[in-house]
């Protein structure tokens, strides 16, 4: 059958960018891809950003500790001139010696009690305990087991913070 004489739109010239599914994978594609560009632009971007802003506080920082330090240097001189002042104070009243020995069993009774309470507040450190607990709970989830299941088999919050309950 012919078709002479009617007039039919010529699907050569048609716009297939409507029709054609390919086309429009292409272009979610090139979307999708250029979204890609973008986002690995803005990160490299916000990398720079965030170490030079590391960098300026790295920098006050040590600014800050050089000056604690210092202050450090001048607090134990003054320790030390006042020492030398109550030991010859305590020279016009017991003699050189003795008051020698009393300056130094002073510092000693501070010594031992700022080593004292420095190991009790060492010995209080408990590290990580809730990173640590969630790091031993990685094999278990790469394994398919999610590790947030109490000992009795219970869903919840004593699970996950390792308190089991009482029942």
């Amino acid at each position: 059958m012919s078709h002479r004489g009617t007039s039919h739109p010529d699907h050569s010239q048609t716009d297939h960018r409507q029709t054609d599914p390919r086309h429009t994978d292409q272009s979610v594609g090139s979307l999708v891809g250029e979204i890609s560009r973008d986002v690995s632009t803005l990160m490299r971007q916000e990398v720079a950003l965030a170490k030079a802003e590391v960098a300026d506080s790295a920098k006050r920082a040590g600014k800050g500790v050089g000056m604690f330090g210092g202050a450090g240097v001048a607090g134990h001189m003054v320790l030390v001139f006042l020492s030398l002042a109550l030991w010859w104070a305590l020279g016009t009243l017991v003699g050189g010696g003795w008051s020698a020995l009393l300056v130094a069993a002073v510092w000693a009774v501070i010594a031992g009690v700022l080593a004292l309470r420095g190991r009790a507040e060492l010995r209080a450190v408990e590290g990580l305990p809730r990173t640590t607990e969630s790091v031993r709970k990685i094999p278990d989830a790469l394994h398919g087991h999610d590790g947030l299941h109490g000992a009795d088999g219970s869903h919840g919050t004593e699970a996950v913070h390792g308190r089991e309950k009482n029942s």
